[in-house]
């Protein structure tokens, strides 16, 4: 299946567009096809979600925790593009494939922080993030502060706005699949 909306390849990228795609290129290996559309499409939009991304991993929550909330907010989403991509790095973060696929499926990991974690973004996606008070105090029990959940927050904002385009564009996949 290809992507809704036609972008030129990421090789033939000019000026500031292909100094991104070269950072991201240096930094993870590739140019993603997700990345590769946003930023052909508007450099800037690309620019911001990974200047928040940078923020975001100088916070609160590992690089474990930060792959769960993206991992839990596209399996809520139904983002099959977002879903790949944070699984695979959830695995690469140290998660163990088995729960990865647990989180994938929103079901308990064994991990009592994990999936704490897991609930707290699950129920703030399911709820509109209107939720009852036991609910971050569990979070908060499972040993987050009051800074995680405005870590927790930047991330779902982050992963939501990759979720609803790649959804849109219905982004072609470009990650194998996890084993």
């Amino acid at each position: 299946m290809t992507s809704r909306i036609q972008t030129p390849a990421a090789t033939v990228a000019a000026g500031n567009t292909a100094d991104v795609f070269a950072a991201i290129r240096k930094a993870i290996g590739m140019v993603p096809n997700a990345y590769a559309a946003i930023g052909a499409l508007n450099t800037p939009a690309l620019q911001a979600m990974l200047s928040a991304d940078a923020v975001l991993s100088h916070g609160t929550l590992s690089a474990q925790e930060r792959e769960i909330v993206k991992l839990v907010v596209s399996a809520v989403a139904g983002c099959d593009y977002c879903v790949a991509a944070h699984s695979l790095a959830a695995k690469a973060s140290g998660i163990p494939v088995d729960g990865v696929r647990a989180i994938q499926a929103l079901t308990p990991t064994g991990d009592v922080r994990r999936d704490a974690l897991v609930r707290f973004v699950r129920v703030l996606q399911e709820s509109r993030g209107t939720i009852a008070p036991q609910e971050l105090e569990a979070f908060q029990a499972a040993g987050f502060g009051d800074e995680a959940v405005v870590d927790v927050a930047l991330a779902i904002a982050i992963i939501t706005f990759t979720n609803v385009f790649n959804r849109v564009n219905d982004t072609t996949v470009d990650f194998p699949a996890l084993k």
